[in-house]
């Protein structure tokens, strides 16, 4: 395929995603994803905020080509399991440029990342923390504190993190077990639409800095976590309202005593790289009264829409059938599930002549799509992703 250059449209599809949508005859549903995107969105990260590392999210998109690409730019990676730690080692990335950012971990998983030479863990929880002193003595370990989501289209609950009390205690005891405590992490919830969360985080993170400096301990590391937001259905901030927050915080709390900062973008860094497309298996109504149709795809909740629960995540779409008049429609997904409708209350439109067999895309879906998909729940293979 020709090396088209990878400009975007109005609507974040660039000419060599369009090229190999035109040419592909892959099955479908499938994701096709820019690399030059998602290596665009890296470097502009690392533009403005120069003196963090960046550790991309694998568990966004594990994608070979996508570890490798960012990789090759010089990039660090949080991963979440065992299965991570090895593809990144087949790809031969240094264990120094990883983290093993998941504070729920199997014994034996906290095992093989030391010995593969994997240094730095993350924890939240006493319990976590015995395993680590045991399985994985003296390495160098941070706290993730409890935070609040506000403002996040898709909030990560309480299910992670403990409260700066806690946190500071925790911290202490892992000095007394052998290990390293090198600072704390937070992350404010994914798809995170207002900066100033990052600003109350980080104030939060200073005063469990300060609490253990007051008893001894030197924290080195604050991790700023991950929320960068894709592009969907409701406008975004520039990347730079992002990091002016972020860095006018840490100038605010830290001054000169600015610990070393790691930042976590997935959804950012990918989210826009891709897209999602798919068909129409069928088009119905309920009654012959109805006023909205009802628009079966062959993707859905569980192989490839996972993020459209409660319609948190809106996602641009466009078919092979726009330009006419439109109309609204409830969009479901393949399966022999009632939970598998992916809109319902939102108001999405599509042409009235919208015939079975037309495409779908679902665009920005380069994020927790295809690595969300089921393995074959009702009988649907996962879908496949095509780096571009």
């Amino acid at each position: 395929m020709p090396d088209i250059e990878a400009r975007e449209d109005e609507r974040g599809v660039t000419e060599r995603l369009e090229r190999f949508l035109s040419e592909t005859k892959s099955a479908m549903p499938f994701v096709a994803l820019d690399l030059d995107i998602a290596r665009s969105r890296y470097k502009a990260l690392c533009d403005l905020m120069p003196s963090a590392t960046v550790y991309y999210a694998v568990k966004a998109n594990p994608a070979p080509a996508v570890i490798a690409a960012l990789a090759a730019l010089g990039a660090s990676f949080d991963l979440a399991s065992a299965g991570e730690i090895e593809r990144c080692r087949h790809l031969g990335i240094p264990a120094g440029q990883c983290s093993f950012g998941n504070t729920i971990k199997k014994d034996q998983d906290i095992a093989q990342a030391a010995a593969d030479g994997i240094d730095l863990f993350a924890f939240d929880s006493e319990g976590e923390l015995a395993k680590l002193a045991r399985i994985a003595p003296g390495a160098r370990v941070f706290c993730r504190l409890m935070v609040e989501n506000r403002g996040s289209q898709w909030p990560l609950s309480r299910k992670f993190g403990c409260a700066d009390e806690m946190a500071i205690e925790l911290l202490l005891r892992a000095r007394q077990l052998g290990l390293r405590p090198v600072g704390v992490s937070f992350h404010v919830g994914s798809q995170q639409m207002d900066p100033h969360e990052w600003a109350l985080a980080i104030a939060g993170a200073a005063g469990v800095f300060r609490a253990c400096a007051r008893a001894g301990l030197d924290l080195e590391l604050l991790n700023v976590g991950g929320g960068l937001p894709a592009h969907y259905s409701t406008p975004v901030l520039p990347l730079a309202a992002y990091a002016d927050a972020i860095e006018d915080a840490l100038a605010t709390e830290f001054g000169s005593a600015r610990p070393r900062i790691i930042i976590e973008p997935g959804r950012y860094i990918v989210g826009d790289a891709g897209l999602l497309r798919s068909s129409v298996l069928l088009i119905a109504v309920k009654s012959r009264h109805a006023h909205r149709r009802w628009v079966y795809l062959d993707t859905g909740r569980y192989n490839g829409l996972p993020e459209t629960l409660d319609e948190r995540i809106q996602y641009r779409v466009r078919t092979s059938s726009d330009g006419g008049p439109s109309a609204p429609v409830t969009l479901a997904g393949p399966t022999c599930d009632s939970t598998d409708i992916i809109y319902q209350r939102s108001d999405y439109r599509l042409p009235l002549d919208l015939a079975i067999g037309d495409t779908i895309d679902f665009l920005s879906a380069g994020a927790y799509t295809a690595s969300y998909a089921s393995v074959e729940f009702n009988g649907f293979p996962p879908i496949q992703t095509y780096c571009i």
